[in-house]
Formats: structure tokens, sequence, C-alpha cells
């Protein structure tokens, strides 16, 4: 079953929680400080268009980066092998974590809240196969879990070749790693309410955590490839 057919099957449950076609749940039923955080995180806009990318990103990569750092440690200090997955590539790729979800922003047109969806989907993946986050492995697993929410959450979405080629992967391997994805986490898409504002709050921590914050991607040229698969290879663009 494809992810655009799954959407069909799901979106009565999702119009539930999540405002048509932005994947916002609904503002006026939230309490102020709830909306505040939206605000805040920039998954609602107040007034005129934001330049730039919101505020989410940055502390999604933060939170990404964390878990991948503690995860490597413990690797590097226990005597247990990370699990190979479909997945992993041969070596880390030349863009960060945070440059890598900013490009994804840039050229999929996701709205601001797939990307907490996604990370909702990625810990169900990670806690139904016990796969730890690494360098090698969470570039494929956001733009998979991105792919896949953004088909559940947003009412326009791009086929596989096209968040293909934004992720650098080709797009019978974004086919096979969605598929393997979904079966992972039992094809559970739906997200209810609390659990999105409790991502939330999740994200909003890391800023009290001592989140230091990068500099500003000075070029979109990409060139590295990073694949364990021939067939795929970076999608090079300039900005």
């Amino acid at each position: 079953m494809s992810a655009v057919g799954m959407k069909s099957t799901h979106s009565e449950v999702a119009k539930l929680d999540f405002r048509k076609g932005r994947g916002i749940p609904d503002m006026e039923t939230l309490s102020p400080d709830t909306a505040d955080m939206y605000l805040s995180l920039g998954l609602r806009e107040q007034g005129k268009k934001i330049l730039g990318y919101p505020r989410v990103l940055m502390l999604l990569s933060s939170a990404l980066d964390r878990s991948v750092q503690k995860n490597e440690r413990l690797l590097e200090t226990s005597q247990s092998k990370d699990v190979i997955t479909i997945f992993h590539g041969v070596r880390p790729p030349a863009l960060t974590i945070r440059q890598y979800i900013e490009r994804i922003f840039k050229y999929s047109a996701c709205s601001p809240s797939c990307f907490v969806i996604a990370q909702i989907y990625m810990d169900r993946f990670v806690q139904n196969t016990d796969v730890l986050l690494t360098s090698l492995n969470v570039h494929r697993l956001l733009i998979t879990s991105l792919t896949v929410a953004a088909k559940f959450v947003d009412d326009a979405f791009f086929n596989n070749a096209y968040y293909a080629k934004v992720g650098g992967v080709s797009t019978s391997e974004l086919n096979r790693l969605e598929m393997k994805f979904l079966f992972s986490i039992d094809f559970r898409l739906h997200v209810s309410i609390d659990t999105f504002q409790r991502y939330c709050l999740l994200l909003e921590k890391e800023v009290s955590e001592g989140l230091q914050i990068e500099r500003s991607i000075q070029s979109c040229r990409i060139t590295e490839s990073w694949s364990n698969k021939e067939d795929s290879t970076w999608y090079s663009h300039s900005c």
C-alpha cells in the first residue's frame, strides 16, 4: 500500500486533531500558553510572513544532535554493536543535521508542523526496532519520516521522486526506505493533540539546556554522496 493511499484511509482520524491542509491544531481550542508556544516555534505565523526558517527546525536539529552524540558515545564505550539497517550509510554525510533539515524545509514546502510529526514518527521507529540514531542513519530517517509526515498531514505534497532529489537519495531507494519505515512503525501515523503538544514542549526545553545556535547556511550547493547504494547521490542545486 502506498503512503498516498494510507493518507486517504486515515484522513478522517487526522482531521479530528489537525487543521486541514497545514497540520496545525485549531488555535481557538488551545490555551493562551500553548498558542504562544506554537507561535514561538514558528508553527503559526502572526501578521506578515516571517522570512527565514521556523524556530522549530533549529530546536529539532539540536535535539537530534544530542541524541546522536549520546548514542555514539554509548556505542564507543560499550560492547554492544549498532543494528545495521537499510537506513545506514557507509559514512556520515557532509551536511550537518541542521543544514539537512533546513534544506528539506526550503525545497519540500512541508508545513513546519510536519517536522514535529516526523520526530514523533522517528521515535516510534526507534522504539519498535531498538535502532540507535547515529550520524550514519539519522539523515535517511529524517527524509523518510518527513516524506511520510507530509503525505499524511499536508493537503499538498510532492511525489517520492521529488523528495528523493531534495534528500539526496534515488527514487527507488526512498521507496524502499518508506516501506521499511511504515512497516517498522506498524503504519501508526495518527498523532493526538496531546502527543503533538508534548513533543513541542520537549523541543522548547532545548533552549533551557544550553542550546548553541549555529551560523546560517552560506551555500545550498551540494556535491557529497552519502549513500550505501550506487544509484543514490546528492542532488546538486544552486541557491
